[in-house]
């Protein structure tokens, strides 16, 4: 299991071994580069450790538990992890500031016997996969990991492809393989080797919005601009601790160029990152080159054209540990950031999600409007008044506002509509079976869930608490995790500080209101900490020129794949319909994400659903490691 995640901590490995309990690691040194080896133990070693991120607060929480007799040997910020556990048991998650997954196996002799307690990051910054598999509790930071162990069997869960077709990556909880699931943001287990068949339920420590108990207070007094920017700062700032090099990925944008703009105030060798794309209309690199003039960095562009895409696009594929139509954008400049000699790069993900950078604000009170007026007409009705031609003949963005008005309670809220992928009506004729594919579905209990928390909430609040929850998580995050780590670079997200995502949200009616259009608050910043001429340029939205790319040797070979579906896939996925998608896509009816995402599909399932030629003796295997946990 370790060694399907060497690429996530090249620099190390430990492993520990107790009554029905084994732990394993691989690490990314940081901090204490020499001594912060795991796993890592309090001080009579009845308490052992394994954690994946960074505890940015370390330092503070290390000096409240000495001041509490507690005797470090390190100066890692994981050993702070460990004792706080010690100290505090399953609250010591409160006091931690950081993106985490962590297990903690706790042999102290106390009431219920040994346990693993496990706990992911409030926002869900770092994955963490588990399975229970005929008495056997898994877990893993990786589901290529779980499947590596050879007790999880590689079966594809018809849910989850469902949550996939309709927003175009695997939405949490869920994962494409049966059976594997991940433990949500802010949420907790714990589990003892007697109950390792029927675990205990995920418990949530922290909601965005339901902020009771989490110890952290509530801002000084004074203007709530001159608090964000203090907030902002303060994030930033906190996010930089390390014992190595640190860069900023820089787009042509305000949310990277604010988390540069502070960096550099913090960090006198900041290096800073951008993908450039020459002769193509997405290229910002001459708006990123600006601001890293203006800042004084150490500048490097990634060069990218169709021709290193061919070359690259199987790599990039094979980092993917859930498919995702997103993300080969950051593959390529982690690997160019890896390949400076960083191993940390700061990034300004979070911050649409945040001040309202995203289409789905605008389109939300349109959105609400448009479903209400629908859900109080009959169907037969609904349609007679359709003022939209036929399906085949729709653009992207009509075909979703087709589909709402046909059927507005398919998705729990009318934001989900403005998020697919595939219209209901088109993943239904992609499915072979979609009665059979929504049954159990995880997912979809997850997005009514958080549509009942923004019930009450205005349109502005409504949509960043929901693309917080599913967007940010089930994609971005995921993906910049996976693509970074694949070349042993650690992402980390300063708009995502919880200290910050609170402060948000507590003056949400604020940045509401806040003139000047979308993330006008930041634009506020960034004039303080810029001059003008470095962020002139309008932003557009960040993505690769796919669309150019497909129409040549890259389409091919996406046409090519798309006509072999997976034998994993054939079961439950129509290759008629498939290749449809492909030709609406030459004939200019469909956006090139959808013939994509189909492709990544496919390659994902050979690649990790078709057991490989080595992997026999599976069930004498599973009956020697039925008793022990990993």
């Amino acid at each position: 299991m370790t060694a399907a995640l060497v690429h996530r901590g090249p620099d190390e490995e430990g492993y520990f071994s107790g009554a029905g309990v084994s732990l394993g690691m691989r690490r990314l040194s940081i901090i204490d580069l020499q001594g912060g080896s795991q796993p890592i133990y309090n001080e009579d070693e009845t308490v052992a450790l394994v954690l994946n991120g960074e505890i940015y607060n370390f330092k503070e929480l290390r000096g409240d538990l000495e001041r509490r007799g507690h005797r470090f040997r390190s100066h890692c910020d994981t050993e702070a992890v460990v004792h706080a556990y010690e100290e505090w048991g399953p609250e010591c998650v409160h006091r931690l500031r950081g993106m985490f997954a962590f297990a903690v196996w706790d042999g102290r002799p106390v009431s219920g016997g040994p346990s693993l307690f496990l706990a992911r990051d409030r926002i869900g910054i770092k994955p963490l996969y588990y399975s229970t598999r005929n008495g056997t509790f898994l877990f893993a930071s990786e589901v290529r990991a779980l499947l590596a162990s050879r007790l999880v069997p590689r079966r594809l869960s018809p849910a989850a492809l469902e949550g996939y077709l309709s927003f175009g990556s695997v939405a949490e909880p869920m994962t494409l393989v049966e059976g594997v699931v991940s433990l949500p943001p802010g949420c907790r287990l714990t589990v003892r080797p007697a109950e390792t068949a029927s675990p205990s339920v995920p418990e949530p420590y922290w909601e965005l919005g339901r902020l009771e108990g989490a110890g952290v207070p509530a801002p000084e007094d004074g203007p709530p601009l001159e608090k964000l920017h203090a907030a902002v700062e303060d994030a930033v700032r906190s996010h930089l601790v390390a014992d190595v090099p640190v860069g900023v990925f820089l787009s042509g944008g305000i949310d990277s160029a604010v988390v540069a703009a502070f960096a550099a105030r913090h960090r006198a060798d900041l290096r800073t990152f951008t993908v450039a794309f020459p002769d193509e209309p997405e290229d910002e690199s001459e708006a990123a080159r600006r601001t890293a003039r203006a800042l004084g960095s150490r500048h490097v562009e990634a060069h990218l054209s169709e021709a290193d895409i061919l070359a690259g696009w199987e790599g990039a594929l094979s980092a993917m540990d859930q498919p995702t139509m997103d993300g080969v954008n950051t593959y390529f400049v982690s690997k160019a950031a890896r390949g400076a000699g960083l191993k940390v790069a700061l990034s300004g993900l979070g911050g649409d999600e945040l001040f309202g950078g995203y289409a789905t604000f605008r389109w939300a009170p349109f959105l609400r409007w448009a479903a209400g007026a629908a859900r109080r007409l009959p169907a037969s009705v609904r349609e007679v008044l359709l003022p939209f031609p036929a399906d085949e003949r729709l653009s992207d963005s009509w075909r979703k506002l087709a589909a709402l008005w046909r059927r507005p309670d398919a998705f729990p809220h009318p934001y989900f509509f403005h998020r697919l992928l595939f219209t209901p009506g088109q993943s239904e004729r992609l499915l072979r079976d979609p009665v059979g594919a929504a049954l159990n579905s995880l997912w979809r209990s997850r997005l009514e869930a958080s549509a009942l928390k923004v019930r009450g909430l205005d349109d502005f609040s409504a949509v960043s608490f929901l693309e917080q929850s599913n967007y940010l998580v089930n994609t971005l995050l995921r993906d910049a995790d996976a693509m970074s780590m694949a070349h042993s670079l650690e992402v980390r997200v300063p708009y995502l500080d919880h200290n910050l995502v609170e402060f948000a949200f507590r003056e949400r009616e604020f940045f509401r209101r806040a003139g000047g259009g979308p993330k006008a608050v930041l634009r506020d910043i960034l004039g303080r900490v810029l001059p003008a001429e470095a962020h002139t340029r309008r932003k557009h939205p960040f993505h690769l020129p796919w669309g150019s790319w497909l129409k040549g040797p890259l389409g091919r070979t996406v046409a090519a794949g798309l006509s072999r579906l997976s034998p994993a896939l054939r079961p439950f996925l129509s290759e008629r319909e498939t290749l449809n998608v492909w030709r609406s896509f030459e004939r200019g009816r469909t956006n090139w994400s959808r013939p994509w995402s189909l492709f990544v599909l496919n390659e994902w399932a050979k690649k990790h659903l078709e057991k490989p030629p080595a992997e026999t003796g599976e069930e004498s295997l599973e009956s020697a490691y039925v008793h022990s946990g990993a």
